[in-house]
């Protein structure tokens, strides 16, 4: 498993960054093949033989200062909140953390970057005190992940795993002959995922509340990619189909939440009262809003179009 390799390659060490020396891995792959879960597996599992230690997501367009604001909150909160980090500039948030991570063993996760030059900056900080600290990166740029170091090519799933998946996502795991449903169109919706975990899971979501004559309907809907990109192709046709699929209220609920910004935590309550407060809330008889908005989000969560984190 490829969670299991990179623990390993952390770890360890390897031939040619020993075990001591500062060792950074970028994964590397494009959207939706399970990077940042991969990432955090990683982390989760690594994180308590570091001293200090930070998971940060960064947006297509960083604010350099913000990201470098967000790794010393992280990695040492009292130590930010004395500094009053929140007032120093780019050159002296770098010096605080270089100060902070000085003969410290670490281990920091830096999720999605699309800059090489963000990459250079947030690079200066990483001291190498040969404490045996570690770095992740994910990237879907190739040359960002040559920057970073070794780069570690994420892969789609194999046949095997993608169906493991998909009735996982469908049946919580039971055998897929202890239920009545074709087969065939299932193997064939699965090889237009491409082993992609967010096309399977999403479409998986989608096939959980349809019958399953309808099945063939929505493989024939989905369409082809086409050219070098197929996978990220298909993977958006998927995305596209299970969007148009959902009724006018949830697209409504949906398309609300792109105002917050990319990797924005949105609370629950909020959202759901701001979806109140905006109309979008369909009136029922004897159900209140908020009960009614709570509901429109859970469906929204159970077809995979909304991420938790808690």
């Amino acid at each position: 498993m490829a969670s299991e390799e990179i623990t390993k390659k952390l770890a360890d060490g390897d031939g040619d960054v020993p075990k001591k020396q500062l060792k950074i891995l970028s994964i590397f792959g494009f959207g939706g093949l399970g990077k940042t879960t991969l990432a955090k597996v990683v982390h989760e599992r690594l994180r308590d033989k570091f001293l200090l230690k930070a998971f940060i997501s960064i947006r297509q367009k960083p604010n350099v200062k913000k990201v470098l604001g967000d790794i010393f909150l992280e990695l040492d909160k009292e130590r930010y909140q004395i500094s009053n980090a929140s007032t120093l500039d780019e050159k002296q948030l770098i010096e605080q953390l270089r100060e902070l991570l000085e003969n410290k063993r670490y281990f920091i996760v830096i999720d999605d970057i699309w800059d090489v030059q963000a990459w250079k900056i947030i690079r200066c900080v990483l001291k190498d005190d040969n404490c045996g600290s570690r770095i992740i990166t994910t990237t879907r740029i190739i040359e960002v992940a040559k920057n970073c170091g070794e780069v570690y090519q994420l892969k789609p799933l194999s046949d095997d795993n993608s169906e493991k998946l998909f009735y996982t996502r469908l049946y919580g795991g039971k055998s897929k002959c202890l239920f009545d449903q074709p087969v065939w169109v299932s193997k064939k919706i699965l090889q237009k995922c491409g082993g992609v975990p967010l096309a399977i899971l999403t479409i998986a979501s989608l096939l959980e509340g349809k019958p399953r004559e309808e099945w063939p309907k929505v493989y024939d809907s989905i369409g082809f990619g086409h050219g070098e990109n197929q996978d990220v192709d298909n993977t958006r046709k998927i995305l596209l189909f299970s969007y148009y699929d959902l009724s006018y209220y949830l697209r409504t609920c949906l398309l609300h939440m792109s105002i917050y910004p990319e990797d924005y935590i949105i609370w629950k309550e909020t959202l759901i009262w701001k979806w109140v407060a905006e109309g979008f809330i369909m009136e029922e008889p004897e159900i209140g809003q908020f009960e009614i908005g709570e509901r429109y989000f859970n469906e929204l969560l159970n077809r995979s179009m909304v991420q938790p984190i808690e």
